[in-house]
């Protein structure tokens, strides 16, 4: 038996996407995995240090290791509509030059679509998440980019739109937006890496067949917070053909979104 230690987020499109393969739901051909639930940026922070054998991060830190890490074509977060929402609560919306933005992580595409956008802003104060939405209706912060399932109950909170980041990036490049998405580590075995790949392909399908009208315990037990609506409307959104394989319009918009940190960072 091989054991190998894998991350991703408790995020209803993770687990569902994951939850045959790390309970054995399909044939694993021998293989363990040790799961760690994590928000994205502490993934992303690991996956700078190369601790675990295969992980989900946020495409906006795939340029920062690439020389530790290969992506795989399955498992990941792509589409169109499913980018990260830039929210803020006054009447109007404040002077971006002077704003304070809670933004979910430094390493995170949200991060990186957002200064796509407003290259202009200073000002960031980096939350996890599922803070944000609290940080801009205290005033902590001027406005917030928010995602996951936040996008579903912003409004319920009294926050307004202020602008679709994703839209921002697919009427900029033509292309659908990179989330997320899963790597392994280099130093791994090539045939173990294209078995795991292989794994995570039908782990997607096995949840689109058997766990859609029935969400999984798995899914469900680590979104207690959440309502089951909002736990459908968060898998519909996130979870779709690229997530089984991201396909050549998968990969060039990753190239896309390698082009815009570059450019963002001389």
């Amino acid at each position: 038996m091989r054991v190998f230690e894998i991350g991703f987020s408790p995020c209803p499109n993770d687990t569902f996407i994951f939850d045959a393969l790390v309970n054995h739901k399909i044939d694993t051909q021998g293989f363990e995995f040790r799961v760690h639930l994590e928000d994205v940026q502490t993934l992303n922070e690991w996956a700078l240090n190369g601790i675990l054998s295969f992980s989900k991060i946020s495409y906006g830190v795939w340029p920062l290791v690439q020389n530790k890490y290969q992506l795989l074509n399955s498992g990941g977060a792509l589409g169109k509509g499913v980018g990260p929402l830039l929210v803020f609560h006054n009447e109007e919306h404040p002077d971006a030059k002077t704003m304070t933005v809670a933004i979910p992580g430094k390493n995170t595409t949200a991060h990186l679509l957002f200064s796509l956008a407003f290259p202009e802003v200073k000002n960031k104060v980096f939350l996890v998440f599922d803070d944000i939405e609290h940080a801009v209706l205290s005033g902590k912060v001027d406005a917030g980019v928010i995602i996951h399932e936040n996008r579903f109950t912003y409004a319920d909170k009294g926050l307004t739109l202020w602008m679709d980041l994703g839209t921002y990036f697919e009427e900029t490049y033509h292309a659908p937006i990179p989330l997320g998405g899963i790597i392994a580590r280099n130093d791994l075995d090539t045939n173990d890496i294209k078995k795991v790949d292989q794994l995570i392909h039908q782990s997607v399908e096995y949840a689109f067949k058997n766990s859609y009208e029935t969400l999984p315990e798995f899914v469900k037990c680590h979104s207690q917070e959440m309502s089951e609506k909002v736990m459908r409307q968060h898998i519909d959104l996130y979870v779709n053909d690229f997530s089984l394989d991201m396909g050549e319009l998968g990969k060039k918009a990753i190239a896309q979104l390698e082009e815009v940190f570059s450019n963002l960072n001389r």
